[in-house]
């Protein structure tokens, strides 16, 4: 048996997310189906994440186990073949028996768009958040700083995010300016449902005046979710890569 491990790139705006669920299409799905065209048996594959409705990927990670060991570009060529134009594999890799795509992975990067353009973008619509709203990005900077280090993000996910722990470690958190664009880094050893969403909304807020760049820290301490900014649109959130330091 063989374990294989693929980079996936992929525009999630017209899939119910990554992992295989009832009456949509799903990220998740597509790549097994695909697979299996190619190996010809079914695979099941484990992702470092899931992520939700309309988020992108540049690196998400998914690993496999086959018998069937063919050329790494049957893998990526062959498998490309069969997925649509918004899903493509964009590396592939062995990997040792005992790796895990999600339990080994030590540090993730997402990266969220804001456009700030006064009138909508057409082109920009699926990839990026439009805000048209003035702010205040040197708030939102001093704001951002109180996100890294290891803090407890209960007010920061999902009301239906059931992890059993809410404490998680941000590295780091950029807020930069690029043309028309304020883009946020988010790096951290892993996240909450909808947390980076949450974490970029409670930003904006900031930036816009409607929450206090110091309320960030009470929250927190202790505070809860309807204290927290607004829940970003998925379609500015992209997951650029998931960091490993063994078993690869």
């Amino acid at each position: 048996m063989t374990r294989i491990c693929l980079t996936i790139e992929y525009d999630g705006t017209r899939y119910g997310g990554w992992q295989i669920q009832p009456n949509t299409d799903t990220i998740q799905q597509c790549v097994e189906e695909a697979l299996e065209k190619v190996i010809g048996s079914h695979v099941r594959i484990y992702s470092s994440g899931r992520t939700d409705a309309g988020v992108h990927s540049i690196g998400m990670r998914a690993h496999f186990d086959t018998e069937t060991l063919l050329p790494l570009s049957a893998y990526r060529e062959g498998v490309n073949r069969f997925l649509a134009d918004d899903i493509a594999i964009r590396s592939v890799e062995v990997v040792a028996e005992q790796f895990h795509a999600r339990f080994d992975a030590v540090g993730k990067w997402y990266q969220y768009k804001v456009y700030r353009g006064k009138i909508r973008s057409p082109l920009q619509r699926n990839t990026s958040w439009h805000v048209s709203l003035a702010l205040d990005r040197e708030s939102m900077i001093v704001a951002a700083k109180y996100f890294v280090g290891r803090h407890d993000f209960s007010a920061f996910r999902s009301s239906s995010c059931v992890a059993k722990t809410t404490t998680r470690e941000i590295y780091a958190f950029e807020v930069v300016e690029h043309g028309d664009f304020l883009i946020f880094n988010v790096k951290g050893s892993g996240f909450l449902k909808n947390m980076v969403r949450v974490l970029v909304g409670t930003l904006i807020d900031v930036g816009s005046g409607r929450i206090d760049s110091k309320s960030v820290q009470t929250l927190l301490e202790g505070g809860e979710r309807k204290n927290a900014g607004r829940t970003a649109p998925a379609c500015g959130l992209c997951l650029m890569d998931v960091w490993y330091e063994k078993n690869m």
